[in-house]
């Protein structure tokens, strides 16, 4: 009775290549798992170098000044007999200018916001980034005397 009938049914050279489409798509996945994991190091790795120079940048730039105050989220200095200010600009970066605000020269970029604060000697700069990201710059300073 059932000789008579066809059955359809995968051959082996079918089961075969949808095995080999199934495994090679797999290899594919986790190779793109693969890149996705490093390129999300290397942007961190990139983060962190950022903030390593802004560090640096902002330690010899506060080095060479004298300090002034701490107002309205802004730390100033002088520095070779002009008037400076670091602080957050009305956009997303931390930026140099001249104690009234003129001049431009970012220095990090990417911030949702910023806070200085001055506690007895000590300068607190408190960064938030956008990227969720929070890093604390703290510096010694000498008052004026």
């Amino acid at each position: 009775m059932w000789k008579n009938k066809k059955l359809r049914a995968f051959t082996l050279l079918e089961a075969l290549v949808s095995l080999l489409v199934i495994s090679g798509s797999v290899l594919l996945f986790q190779s793109m798992a693969q890149l996705l994991a490093s390129e999300v190091q290397a942007q961190k790795n990139n983060d962190i170098k950022e903030w390593l120079l802004f560090a640096d940048q902002l330690d010899a730039e506060l080095s060479r000044s004298q300090f002034d105050k701490v107002e309205n989220g802004k730390l100033y200095v002088t520095q070779g007999g002009k008037g400076i200010a670091f602080g957050k600009s009305n956009k997303d970066d931390f930026r140099k200018t001249d104690s009234s605000g003129r001049g431009y020269q970012p220095m990090l970029y990417g911030l949702k916001e910023a806070q200085i604060t001055k506690e007895e000697s000590l300068i607190h700069i408190h960064l938030q980034f956008e990227k969720g990201l929070e890093r604390e710059y703290v510096y010694r300073v000498e008052e004026k005397g």
